[in-house]
């Protein structure tokens, strides 16, 4: 099963119709139909590593300024509390604590689902980022879900290669500034070549600018850890940035049907 990492940007993308929609709904018509959908979404941002195991996860919306119709929408894929299971114990020994009640489906992971699973008919788990570990913890732990890839079930990044909310520039939605793009052209190689050298980026150059704090960052190291357990190179599926100082990229991993954007 191909993994993926999506760029979500906007939660208004949720309701949009434009090239990274298209590519998202493209993709996920094009992939075979997985078990499972486990989402690591920059928005689960805790200091604990845990999954969704509710058989019914709410759709969350966890922001604040957006127009009503935003906040109407649901997105209600069941949940699968025997995947969380499994998540639990191919990372052995890191623990992964299994969430009952407390979270569900944030607009990280629904904004996207809404075009790759329009029906919201593949079941969902969410897995949270742990903000107490260091970097090379979630690198690791990418890796340590590739046992599940190989199951059938995909794994998804939600987040933003660049993520800069502080420098967002409203008068540009389709621009990147010469850092972010510096910043997002190195990860790209990276990601292509050598995944696991991905941190290398961390502390250099642009990084400080790109990555304020690392929550938006993070999905893309899960990825990456799939990415070297499998030797593979990711490709990407679409590209371009919002405001200056958010990056859109999307990657995948492993084979795709031609017939994706």
């Amino acid at each position: 099963m191909p993994a993926a990492f999506v760029g979500h940007g906007d939660p208004r993308n949720a309701l949009a119709t434009n090239r990274y929609t298209t590519a998202w709904r493209a993709l996920g018509a094009s992939l075979p139909r997985p078990r499972a959908v486990l989402v690591v979404s920059a928005h689960w941002y805790t200091n604990f590593t845990a999954v969704t195991a509710m058989p019914r996860p709410r759709t969350i919306h966890d922001f604040f300024g957006f127009p009503p119709d935003l906040f109407a929408v649901e997105y209600p894929a069941p949940g699968a509390p025997e995947i969380a299971a499994e998540v639990a114990e191919v990372v052995k020994p890191t623990w992964v604590g299994a969430d009952a009640d407390s979270w569900g489906l944030d607009h990280g992971t629904w904004s996207v689902l809404t075009h790759l699973y329009p029906e919201a008919d593949v079941p969902v788990v969410q897995l949270s980022i742990d903000w107490t570990k260091p970097l090379e913890y979630h690198l690791a732990l990418g890796a340590a879900l590739a046992p599940l890839r190989e199951s059938g079930v995909l794994v998804l990044g939600s987040g933003n290669v660049v993520h800069n909310l502080a420098g967002m520039d409203r008068a540009h939605p389709d621009h990147g500034f010469a850092w972010a793009r510096r910043f997002d052209e190195a990860a790209r190689a990276a990601m292509a070549d050598k995944p696991d050298a991905l941190l290398r980026l961390r502390g250099q150059g642009d990084w400080d600018a790109a990555v304020p704090t690392p929550d938006h960052f993070v999905p893309l190291l899960h990825l990456a850890g799939l990415a070297a357990a499998a030797g593979e190179g990711a490709e990407v599926l679409v590209d371009g940035y919002a405001y200056g100082s958010l990056s859109m990229t999307a990657y995948t991993l492993g084979p795709v049907p031609p017939s994706r954007p």
